[in-house]
């Protein structure tokens, strides 16, 4: 199978790291101990608390793979943009033309570390993609899902 690269910046590798021991060393055994518990109750087949255990583990399980899978195709950024050209990593402070004239600011980061409520957006996301290589002064425009179109002015990459 043909992975592409996961771009992420150093800070959500650590914390997807982090995750990832955590998940290794504290909930497998968490989850162990609820299964454990749960056949000492009895009949696992008619046994709810079996039931969710199981469920927790499936999860957790399929968390590991997902995240290992994630960080052995990882690729570090490191605001490659700069502070001229907007590039993964990269900080910037953009308005929305003919909007309230609200600034916000993001962080342009890969797909496996975007939360756009943190302010970290993925640089395929319509607005990621419109922002990329763009620089202070320059503008936007995205699509948005009804058909209509906004427009971002750039006013800072720090």
């Amino acid at each position: 199978m043909i992975h592409e690269p996961q771009y992420i910046t150093p800070e959500g590798h650590a914390r997807l790291v982090e995750e990832l021991r955590h998940l290794k060393e504290v909930r497998r055994s968490e989850v162990a101990e609820m299964i454990r518990e749960a056949k000492e109750a009895g009949d696992i087949s008619e046994n709810a608390g079996y039931d969710e255990a199981k469920e927790k583990q499936a999860f957790v399980e399929g968390r590991i793979n997902e995240l290992e899978d994630l960080l052995k195709h990882a690729s570090i950024i490191e605001g490659k943009g700069g502070k001229d050209v907007i590039g993964l990593g990269s900080t910037l402070v953009v308005e929305e033309v003919d909007g309230d004239g609200a600034r916000e600011k993001f962080r342009l980061v890969g797909s496996a570390e975007a939360d756009p409520t943190k302010g970290l957006i993925s640089n395929i996301s319509p607005l990621g993609k419109a922002l990329l290589g763009k620089k202070v002064g320059d503008r936007a425009k995205i699509t948005t899902p009804d058909g209509g179109s906004l427009t971002f002015a750039v006013l800072q990459v720090l």
